[in-house]
């Protein structure tokens, strides 16, 4: 009877014991469910209701798909991929732009280094033209990114030594 007790007493610790455990296991997958939902409704994705533009350039050299698209500092978009032309040996680059910002078809595209440390964006820099830039067009004034060696060589030689 004694030892009938002592097996009942000890299951009852173990069924209070997974209680616990499966309680605080829902609490972490909770947790875990609102970091993923409080991570992506505060992202900077372009959604659909952007427009695809492209744009090519001689070399996108640190450009990555994802990169920043900014006018006048202000992002407004994002690089959503880039490919080789075979016949012109240019990269094209695909721009995802946000809905509410209508570019003149003259519209200005290089890309710059973010910081001396940072990665590479595009910026944009608007034209006067009076025709807009539709979903599908394409950026036809490029500035081929400059490589930072190139930079530093430049400024203490004063040229690249190409010619």
């Amino acid at each position: 009877m004694a030892s009938r007790l002592t097996l009942q007493a000890a299951g009852e610790t173990r069924v209070g014991r997974n209680i616990v455990e499966t309680i605080v296991g829902a609490l972490v997958l909770v947790v875990a469910g609102l970091f993923v939902f409080y991570a992506f409704s505060k992202s900077d994705r372009t959604g659909p209701d952007g427009y695809e533009l492209v744009a090519r350039f001689g070399r996108i050299d640190g450009l990555k798909r994802g990169a920043d698209v900014t006018l006048s500092g202000v992002k407004v978009g994002s690089v959503t991929g880039f490919s080789l032309d075979p016949k012109t040996y240019q990269a094209v680059v695909r721009l995802a732009v946000a809905a509410n910002v209508n570019l003149p078809a003259d519209t200005h595209a290089k890309i710059v280094s973010e910081s001396l440390l940072g990665g590479m964006v595009v910026v944009l820099e608007p034209g006067n033209d009076k025709q807009m830039l539709k979903s599908g067009g394409e950026i036809e004034h490029t500035q081929d990114s400059i490589p930072l060696t190139e930079l530093i060589a430049k400024f203490m030689f004063g040229s690249t030594g190409s010619k």
